[in-house]
């Protein structure tokens, strides 16, 4: 009886991680960017996926786009006895805010982030780092300024876990590892240590999102670019090197936010939607 007690408290969930993340793994590759179109119930899940796979070979942590000054919440959320408790702990923060409805604080995210909290229970050691600057940029500080403190972010969370790998979940336009020309923007993924990054952008295959656009934050309908029955982790230059490979999950599936939908989308979240 004690031996399957034993077994049982050492048992860990099987990982379902797509096809081919195993390239994703070698020892250079510090960071492993994922750009997202917020809002899917896809993403954030293969996301998962990758986070169990790599907390297989070491130390995991998982950035996430969400402010800096969430910090000490999620640190209580990972370290909560049950799911309910972790769920409540983020009521107060964003999660809970209705005008943050832009994909970042969807159901499909909470699940994401339960699943990180559920194998730091079973003993992997993974973490979760917020990255999105607080504060308002001063008047005559552009996105570029934004763009910089999210990578500064990044490079600190890698700083104060050198054993780490670090997981980034972010909008698919902060993870390009290019110049934006059209746009004068170099985002915060192309400021990472180019041989110790790879970036990989969630390919549009169809289906539907939930984000906010123009005024209003609701299911938008998704552009089908690539392959529809493609799947998994497949390399490759994109967008002249925009990123290294796609993630293709296939079409996708609306997730909305946590706090329920709002009527509009405030100004401030919509001009800093990132996808």
């Amino acid at each position: 009886m004690l031996a399957l007690f034993v077994a049982a408290a050492l048992s860990t969930t099987p990982c379902e991680p797509p096809e081919g993340h195993e390239v994703l793994w070698t020892p250079e590759n510090r960071f492993v960017v994922v750009g997202e179109i917020h809002g899917t119930r896809e993403a954030p899940a293969a996301f998962a996926e990758l986070v169990c796979a790599a907390a297989e070979q070491g130390p995991v942590t998982v950035a996430l786009e969400l402010p800096v000054s969430m910090q000490p919440q999620l640190d209580a959320f990972l370290t909560a006895p049950d799911e309910p408790t972790a769920a409540a702990l983020l009521q107060p923060t964003i999660f809970g805010d209705a005008s943050w409805a832009d994909g970042r604080t969807s159901i499909a995210m909470v699940d994401m982030m339960q699943s990180v909290r559920r194998l730091r229970v079973e003993g992997r050691d993974v973490t979760i780092r917020a990255f999105q600057p607080s504060n308002p940029r001063p008047a005559g500080f552009d996105q570029n300024y934004y763009e910089l403190d999210m990578a500064s972010e990044l490079v600190e969370a890698a700083a104060s876990r050198p054993e780490s790998r670090i997981l980034v979940l972010v909008g698919n336009i902060h993870a390009s590892k290019t110049h934006f020309e059209r746009i004068d923007l170099m985002p915060a993924a192309a400021h990472l240590p180019r041989k110790e990054t790879v970036s990989l952008n969630v390919a549009q295959q169809g289906g539907q999102s939930w984000s906010c656009q123009a005024e209003e934050c609701r299911v938008y309908d998704s552009i089908a670019r690539y392959d529809a029955e493609a799947r998994g982790v497949i390399m490759g230059p994109v967008s002249e090197g925009a990123w290294d490979g796609v993630l293709a999950v296939g079409p996708v599936t609306a997730s909305p936010p946590m706090a329920g939908e709002p009527v509009q989308a405030p100004e401030a979240i919509s001009a800093g939607s990132s996808s």
